[in-house]
């Protein structure tokens, strides 16, 4: 089998020498990969990193970007039998993270996999918290349900062929597809020991607005959701709780407490935020959500 490891790029100077060096290393020859970067505009020094390694590099202009548009368009480039996604602020535990992605690919009616994802000494705790509970230490293969995420992930080529990712979307592609490929009869697969270590650099209004923009697309895929205001105070209270509480068991709650209450904050009220806006974006807002760095959103 062939892979075809796609990444989405934007401002990821600070990782991606990591993970593409990562990926060079893997336990699988280099004959049976290859790595396509798709671009949005990267003012930093991405590219020239990226340059120093056998990439091909893609662009999209910054106002035609979504999540689901430049993942399709490298796939549409790839040549592999199977397709990696994998995020340009993850980086590969193990030199057998793309075998071991790879390896349920075809069987048991599985198209789709995913594998864990880590924080590290800098994760906030809440989220370090949320990896935990959405990547367990136990594979799942097949899981049942179709949650699924692309920060690490492989679909199989053809799969991809006949059921491309939603381009409109303000995030949640990849829980958008494995929905609809259930509904087809076949099957996602979660790999724990195809593990990464997924690393966020937001400030807290980017926290914000990531889960703002995921909230707004989850309506997409579960109409039936809603979330009010009562919601949001009894989700917030009871993460703030159980996060403080396991802060002091381990022996955390002084250094963590005050991140805990604004972690927790910020996603739930962007998750209320999000499942109350109108589905059709501004410009302004558009970037914002997927720009935060440089977009401005109230």
């Amino acid at each position: 089998m062939k892979a075809s490891i796609v990444i989405r790029t934007y401002n990821e100077a600070k990782h991606i020498g990591s993970l593409l060096g990562a990926i060079v290393k893997q336990d699988w020859s280099a004959d049976r990969r290859e790595i396509i970067l798709v671009d949005s505009g990267s003012t930093d020094d991405t590219l020239q990193i990226a340059r120093c390694f056998p990439v091909r590099i893609l662009h999209i202009r910054k106002e035609d970007f979504s999540f689901g548009r430049s993942l399709n368009v490298g796939a549409e480039a790839a040549t592999g039998d199977a397709l990696v996604f994998v995020s340009g602020h993850c980086i590969p535990v193990s030199a057998t993270w793309l075998a071991d992605l790879l390896a349920p690919l075809g069987k048991n009616s599985v198209v789709y996999t995913y594998g864990g994802q880590l924080g590290n000494e800098d994760t906030r705790f809440s989220e370090a918290r949320i990896f935990a509970q959405y990547f367990p230490a136990r594979s799942r293969v097949p899981q049942e349900g179709y949650f699924c995420n692309n920060a690490n992930s492989a679909l199989l080529k053809s799969a991809w062929t006949a059921n491309r990712f939603d381009e409109e979307l303000t995030g949640l592609e990849d829980m958008h597809l494995a929905k609809r490929l259930v509904g087809f009869g076949h099957r996602v697969g979660y790999v724990a020991n195809a593990a990464v270590f997924h690393l966020h650099s937001e400030s807290w209004p980017q926290v914000r607005l990531r889960f703002e923009r995921e909230a707004i697309a989850l309506r997409d895929i579960m109409p039936e959701l809603h979330l009010s205001f009562v919601d949001f105070v009894r989700y917030w209270l009871s993460a703030v709780w159980l996060d403080l509480r396991e802060a002091a068991a381990g022996r955390a709650l002084l250094d963590k407490a005050g991140e805990i209450v604004l972690y927790r904050f910020m996603q739930y009220w962007g998750a209320y935020r999000g499942n109350h806006q109108h589905r059709v974006l501004s410009k302004q807002r558009k970037e914002a959500y997927y720009y935060p760095r440089t977009g401005k959103i109230t």
